[in-house]
């Protein structure tokens, strides 16, 4: 009687819990240390300043605990007007990458041409240009064009909209080629023969199979276009113009020492971000897994 060679060995259940011990420890101090920051500002948000100087790692209770800083923001800042522009600028960088990147990665992913492999390369390069390397000639042909430093808030919000989806565009067609190329041609196969064409295949097949990947890209194109300090620098030169971020960095140049009202602001900044994350947390792990699991 043979036995097989391939025989699986029992794994140690000792030596199993004691690496994911390991794993957990190291896990909880990264976690630990990033949490830290933001936790310190928003403790020191409820403090006056002179609190924050000489108990800066207290936590904010009784005579210590403050509301001021927050009120200060609000009446000072044009918070609001802040975040409106933030959206609309994030809002719509999303939306045409969704779109742009999805009708490209689908046509690299599923149509065979000349030039095609050029074409993916082009795309591949792009991801290695940092933006800093592009923002001169792309400020002077957007000034030649007359939307460049404008007092008119649509030029500007679309200003800074043309360079932003030019940014994402490369990572968001990679991301979506991936997962599109695991999905069974057959759907589309039996779709084109019942008349539809590549548009309608587009929209009422490809983008509902690859709602995770599209979710993906949409939340990490809306995260860095939030995020996006060096390119809005350029572009936002007006106060009433200013997205969140950009007001941000104004508060820190003009009011670096009032550390309650900068700590304030920083939290009504990330604020946002972090809710974003937590309630779409799941998608973002699932798209971008989900293309390599299938194939």
């Amino acid at each position: 009687m043979t036995t097989s060679p391939l025989v699986k060995k029992q794994r140690n259940p000792v030596r199993a819990a004691l690496s994911k011990i390991v794993i957990y420890i190291v896990l909880g101090l990264w976690a630990a240390t990033t949490i830290f920051p933001f936790l310190w500002v928003l403790g020191n948000s409820f403090k006056e300043r002179k609190f924050i100087l000489s108990e800066t790692f207290a936590i904010p209770t009784g005579d210590m605990f403050t509301t001021s800083n927050y009120q200060t923001a609000f009446d000072r800042i044009p918070i609001f007007t802040a975040y409106r522009n933030s959206l609309v600028i994030s809002g719509a960088v999303t939306v045409f990458v969704i779109i742009i990147a999805g009708l490209c990665a689908y046509g690299l992913a599923r149509y065979s041409f000349k030039g095609r492999r050029l074409l993916h390369s082009i795309v591949l390069a792009a991801m290695m240009f940092p933006a800093f390397a592009t923002i001169i000639p792309v400020y002077r042909m957007e000034f030649q064009w007359g939307i460049a430093n404008t007092h008119s808030l649509p030029l500007t919000w679309l200003s800074i909209i043309l360079p932003q989806v030019a940014g994402n565009i490369s990572f968001a067609v990679i991301v979506l080629m991936g997962y599109i190329r695991s999905l069974p041609i057959d759907l589309e196969e039996a779709a084109f023969l019942e008349g539809y064409g590549v548009t309608r295949i587009f929209f009422r097949i490809i983008m509902p199979l690859a709602r995770p990947s599209f979710a993906t890209v949409g939340i990490f194109t809306f995260l860095w276009s939030y995020n996006d300090l060096f390119t809005q620098l350029f572009f936002l030169r007006y106060e009433k113009f200013y997205s969140i971020t950009r007001l941000l960095n104004m508060i820190s140049s003009q009011e670096g020492t009032n550390y309650g009202l900068l700590c304030s602001a920083v939290v009504l900044v990330v604020v946002p971000v972090l809710i974003v994350y937590i309630l779409l947390q799941k998608n973002i792990v699932k798209g971008l897994t989900a293309g390599a699991i299938k194939g």
